[in-house]
């Protein structure tokens, strides 16, 4: 999953959702250290729930419709993006709290937590807010723009998780259908993770 997920799943609590995000940002146990309990702790979920959905069997199917091509290796980031937009789509189906109201909460915890961010996170934290790139994902066409913006900071082979695009263009019910098949497992997962 993605960034909208990461922070969906952990909207209990604003230290949760900073931890959530910071999931992606943080590695090795020594930095893990530096943060308090609670966000060390939705670091380590985040964690959890990538593994969890790398082995999920509806997730594990999408991938393979990328092998024809031989762009597996480069599946995972692209259903991870598309997972968010399928998320962000319906979102009203999942939440009662409207996606520009969530999103603003998650803009406002990166913001005042903004000089505790590493820096990765706190380059890109405000332009995440300016463009509202969480609230982005329920538009179709954002889906291409976030994958070629991932292209573009990977050091080589950018341009195979570009044909990545092509492939999920073709297969979309196919990734509609491994969504709706994982997405509810992966609710239940999270929220066995938190006891």
């Amino acid at each position: 999953m993605n960034y909208l997920a990461h922070a969906w799943l952990a909207r209990h609590a604003d230290d949760a959702i900073l931890g959530a995000l910071l999931g992606d940002f943080v590695f090795g146990q020594s930095a893990l250290q530096d943060w308090p309990p609670p966000i060390r702790a939705e670091i380590v979920r985040h964690r959890r729930i990538d593994r969890y959905t790398d082995e999920h069997p509806a997730v594990v199917e999408a991938r393979g419709l990328f092998d024809a091509a031989g762009l597996r290796r480069y599946a995972g980031i692209v259903l991870d993006v598309y997972f968010d937009h399928c998320l962000a789509r319906d979102w009203m189906r999942w939440n009662d709290m409207p996606l520009e109201a969530f999103t603003a909460r998650v803009y406002r915890v990166l913001r005042e937590h903004g000089e505790e961010l590493p820096p990765r996170l706190h380059a890109i934290a405000p332009r995440m807010a300016a463009h509202d790139w969480l609230g982005s994902y329920a538009r179709r066409g954002n889906v291409d723009h976030a994958v070629h913006g991932i292209a573009t900071r990977l050091s080589h082979n950018g341009d195979r998780l570009v044909e990545c695009l092509d492939v999920l263009r073709a297969n979309e019910a196919a990734a509609d259908a491994a969504f709706e098949g994982f997405f509810p497992d992966l609710i239940d997962a999270a929220a066995r993770m938190r006891l």
